[in-house]
């Protein structure tokens, strides 16, 4: 059974343990709150006394959770995360058309999908709020599953059942090498043709990293890493520089500096998506959001 007189002091002290459990100072934790360092302590000597256990002991210069309290707070955590939710999807029912969206994408998405999106959405919903996060494909993949991010552009589109995905379009992938190259006058090349080159590679959890990883291994070798970097414009940066080459999506519009793009053979690509968390209801301003995304698919090339 529920033990609801338990449940009732504890509540109001769900925000201040949660935390302390981030800070480790008890100052610290009441600049945070906003209340005096003697309320926290007195709000604490109170907590434990209802659970019946210590909450903290010294550690250093501040304090550590003990288990007991470790446990609470990871439940607490949880429970602020949902209140959280619950109060943003009740003011954004009043006011959808000012609501914010917390939207994630890879870097390389930031040069023209996500200003063209933004741009044709802010279009009809000039209040609308963006918080934009950038990074790696796990990375977004990782902020999306545990509810940092209301939607993220993934390429490729994920395997997880806890998440939902629409694929929104196909991105060619080429080869990208130093203009001087021995391969840059030519017109297509296999990917087998490449088992001697040194690559430079975004690094592991990247989607290019693992296109590329697939792509040589089907041809039969592993990419000999000369340079790993972040950024799909760093990595094609050191191509110019000519300290090796890249399979990179087709750069556009025109043609990089110093970079002579080859198409492969066969043709490679990478389908770009948008995905989000199965069977969660969304704030208005966010199902809004992805369904002006849906619907501007055939109109605004990745």
């Amino acid at each position: 059974m529920v033990d609801e007189r338990l449940t009732a002091q504890l509540a109001p002290h769900l925000l201040l343990l949660a935390t302390l459990r981030e800070t480790g100072n008890v100052t610290r934790t009441a600049e945070l709150l906003g209340v005096p360092q003697p309320t926290v302590s007195r709000r604490l000597a109170a907590l434990s006394r209802s659970l019946g256990a210590p909450l903290t002991v010294p550690d250093g210069r501040g304090v550590r959770l003990t288990r007991a309290a470790e446990l609470l707070a990871e439940a607490a955590e949880r429970a602020l995360t949902a209140v959280d939710a619950g109060a943003r999807l009740a003011r954004e029912e009043i006011e959808p058309a000012s609501g914010r969206i917390v939207l994630g994408f890879l870097h390389l998405l930031g040069r023209a999908l996500v200003p063209e999106l933004l741009r044709g959405y802010r279009a009809h919903a000039p209040g609308a709020r963006f918080t934009l996060v950038q990074g790696s494909r796990q990375d977004m993949l990782d902020r999306l599953t545990a509810g940092e991010l209301d939607l993220a552009l993934l390429a490729p589109l994920p395997e997880d059942e806890r998440l939902e995905s629409v694929a929104l379009d196909e991105q060619p992938i080429v080869l990208s090498v130093p203009a001087g190259h021995r391969l840059a006058g030519r017109r297509t090349v296999r990917v087998a043709e490449l088992a001697d080159e040194p690559f430079v590679l975004l690094e592991p959890g990247y989607g290019l990293r693992r296109i590329t990883d697939d792509l040589c291994a089907a041809a039969g070798f592993t990419p000999k890493v000369a340079f790993e970097g972040q950024e799909s414009d760093t990595v094609r940066g050191l191509v110019a520089a000519g300290l090796g080459v890249a399979l990179l999506p087709l750069f556009e519009p025109g043609t990089p500096a110093g970079v002579t793009e080859i198409t492969l053979t066969p043709p490679a690509s990478r389908t770009i998506g948008l995905a989000w968390r199965t069977g969660e209801p969304q704030p208005p301003a966010v199902h809004n959001f992805r369904n002006h995304v849906l619907a501007s698919r055939r109109d605004h090339p990745a």
